[in-house]
């Protein structure tokens, strides 16, 4: 178990108490808009709960992963009209953020918190949800060969990505992020687009983050939400928890640190069902 009192992960709390405050009140905008749909609001409630998530499941903070992964289901779902933005809903989301405010204010037991009646809140209208009740949702269809695309200017990082992940389809090299962005418009535009990137940060020309920022424009602009768009692993050396919380705040999906541990990236491209 990592040391929640080390100063990394009092860091990541600290940050998390403040992005909280900040996703209640778009929360409550939501509410007093009723059923308005405050796009910008929903946007900045997904990021945040990706931020927080993202970072906890590194901290093997788990109850808190779960929470805001099934906010961000939940924001998705109205985003995309499969639910609606009602007052009702905004009451879930604002007690799902009270209850994502007592697992941070208690971390070394929050494992142990019993969260399955938020949890069932924010599912209550999610048809995948159904086998919670005794009905087991559809398997998830994956894909036949993955189309990878490897954004890294290090040569060596590069080769052993390659190597490793060509076992599951083509990979694609981009040795800068401006390279990433229009291989990624050329995929787009192809009706090709990629399952998966694999992006450093520093990299030369334009580093990962704008990268990613501009990979995800160009996904909304075509109607896709992040959510159901590539799945982006950030693979760098930086390690400062702000620059997490950044770049999940740009909407990349995990955060792996160099040197990259194989089984962790195999582990993360299950846990995004992108591989059996």
């Amino acid at each position: 178990m990592i040391d929640l009192n080390g100063a990394l992960a009092q860091e990541f709390l600290a940050d998390c108490r403040e992005h909280l405050a900040a996703m209640e009140t778009e929360i409550l905008a939501l509410k007093m808009g009723g059923s308005v749909l405050h796009e910008e609001s929903l946007d900045r409630i997904f990021r945040t709960a990706r931020a927080i998530g993202g970072p906890a499941a590194y901290f093997e903070l788990i109850k808190i992963n779960q929470l805001a992964s099934k906010i961000e289901a939940l924001v998705t779902r109205i985003r995309s009209g499969h639910a609606l933005p009602t007052a009702a809903q905004s009451q879930v989301l604002l007690s799902a953020s009270d209850c994502l405010r007592e697992l941070i204010e208690n971390p070394s037991v929050s494992n142990e918190t019993d969260t399955s009646g938020v949890l069932a809140r924010l599912s209550a209208d999610d048809p995948a949800a159904v086998g919670a009740i005794g009905n087991s949702p559809a398997a998830p269809v994956l894909p036949r060969a993955l189309r990878i695309l490897l954004a890294e200017d290090d040569f060596a990082c590069r080769l052993l990505l390659q190597t490793y992940l060509s076992r599951f389809g083509q990979c694609d090299i981009a040795v800068n992020g401006k390279e990433a962005v229009e291989a990624f418009r050329a995929a787009l535009n192809q009706d090709r687009s990629y399952n998966l990137i694999c992006m450093d940060i520093m990299m030369p020309e334009m580093d990962g983050r704008e990268a990613v920022r501009q990979i995800r424009a160009l996904e909304e602009a075509q109607g896709t939400l992040s959510t159901f768009g590539a799945k982006i692993f950030m693979t760098t050396t930086v390690q400062e928890v702000k620059e997490v919380f950044l770049c999940f705040m740009d909407l990349c999906d995990a955060y792996l640190m160099k040197p990259i541990d194989l089984r962790q990236l195999k582990n993360q491209m299950r846990a995004f069902q992108l591989i059996p």
